[in-house]
C-alpha cells in the first residue's frame, strides 16, 4: 500500500471539492470494507482517501409516507436492519443487508459502498433494483439521479463521473398488498460471496390472487447485476400460481450470462437462477399476503 492523503470533510460541499481536486486519484471511504482490501492488494492506489462518515447527508435514514425511504450512502448495514421503518416496510432490503459479511463487517459496511463497489455479486444491488431504488448523486456540476438498475456499468465500474459522490439511495413507499424477498446461494453458511442472488418485488390485486406488477433482479450471473424487466412484466395481470411463476423464471434464465469459476459452473448457476427466482417470487407473494417469511436477522435471533 503506497502513501496516501486521508481527509475527513464535515460538509457535502467539502467532500465534493476534495474529490474533484484529484479526480480519478481520489476515492471515497464510506465503510472501507472493500476499499481497504483493494488498497492492500494494490488493486486501487488512490492518492487521496475522503472519509465521508462525518457528512450528515450521507449518514441519515429518513422515511415519510409521501417521499418513501432515504438511506444515506454511508449508513452502515447494522443501522439499516435495526431501523423500525425499514424492518416494517422493506423486508426485502433487510434480507440483503443482513447477509453482507459478518456482524463486525455490518457495523462498518454501507449500502452505498456495496453499490459503488459495483461487484456483479453485490447482495444489496438486486434487492435495490427490485424496489425500484434511485441513487442521488452530487458532483462539481450539481446533483442528478440515476436508477440503481442503470448504476453498475461493468465489474467495479459505475455511472459515477470523476469528482461525483453517491449521497443517498431512495426507495419509494411500498403500496398495500406488496412484498419483496431476496436470497442467494453460497457454498457455506456465512460470509461468502453469492454464487447466484435473486430479488423480487410484487404487487398483488384481486384479494391477493393476481399479480398487478412485479420486478425481478439477479446477481452474480453477468458482468453487472441484472434487472430482468421482461420477466417481471410477464407476471402482470396473471393469476398467482406455479404456471405464471414458471414463465417468469424462464424469462429470467434467458437473460442470465453466467460464467464458470471456482465457485460454480455456468450450468449450475443457470439452474440456480431458476430455483432462486422462483423462491424469491414465492417469498415476495407470501409477504404481500401478510404471511411470515424469516430473514437473516430473525433467524439469528431465534
Amino acid at each position: 500500500m503506497k502513501n496516501f492523503e486521508y481527509i475527513v470533510p464535515r460538509t457535502l460541499r467539502g467532500a465534493v471539492r476534495l474529490l474533484a481536486e484529484r479526480g480519478e486519484q481520489a476515492r471515497v471511504l464510506a465503510g472501507g470494507t472493500d476499499l481497504i482490501v483493494q488498497m492492500r492488494n494494490r488493486r486501487r492506489q488512490p492518492e487521496r482517501v475522503v472519509d465521508v462518515k462525518q457528512v450528515p447527508e450521507l449518514n441519515q435514514i429518513t422515511y415519510t409516507a409521501r417521499k418513501g425511504l432515504r438511506i444515506g450512502a454511508a449508513v452502515p448495514c447494522s443501522q439499516i436492519y435495526r431501523n423500525p421503518e425499514v424492518t416494517a416496510r422493506y423486508a426485502g432490503l433487510v434480507d440483503a443487508v443482513a447477509i453482507i459479511g459478518g456482524i463486525q463487517i455490518q457495523g462498518r459496511a454501507s449500502l452505498g459502498g456495496n453499490l459503488c463497489n459495483a461487484s456483479p455479486s453485490g447482495d444489496s444491488i438486486p434487492a435495490l433494483m427490485a424496489y425500484g431504488a434511485v441513487a442521488e448523486i452530487t458532483g462539481p456540476e450539481g446533483a442528478r439521479e440515476v436508477a440503481v438498475a442503470d448504476f453498475c456499468t461493468g465489474p467495479g465500474r459505475s455511472a459515477l463521473r470523476p469528482g461525483e459522490l453517491l449521497v443517498a439511495l431512495r426507495l419509494p413507499t411500498p403500496a398495500r398488498n406488496t412484498g419483496a424477498h431476496y436470497l442467494r446461494f453460497i457454498p457455506r453458511n456465512e460470509m461468502d460471496i453469492a454464487v447466484v442472488g435473486a430479488g423480487a418485488f410484487v404487487e398483488l390485486g384481486n384479494r391477493g390472487k393476481e399479480f398487478k406488477s412485479a420486478r425481478i433482479a439477479l446477481g452474480a450471473v453477468a458482468p453487472t447485476p441484472l434487472f430482468a424487466s421482461q420477466a417481471g412484466e410477464l407476471l402482470a395481470g396473471k393469476p398467482v400460481g406455479d404456471e405464471a411463476i414458471a414463465e417468469a423464471v424462464e424469462a429470467a434464465k434467458a437473460i442470465a450470462k453466467p460464467i464458470t469459476d471456482m465457485r460454480g459452473t455456468a450450468e449450475f448457476r443457470l439452474h440456480l437462477v431458476g430455483v432462486l427466482t422462483r423462491r424469491a417470487l414465492q417469498g415476495a407473494v407470501k409477504r404481500a399476503r401478510g404471511e411470515f417469511v424469516a430473514n437473516a436477522v430473525q433467524e439469528a435471533a431465534g
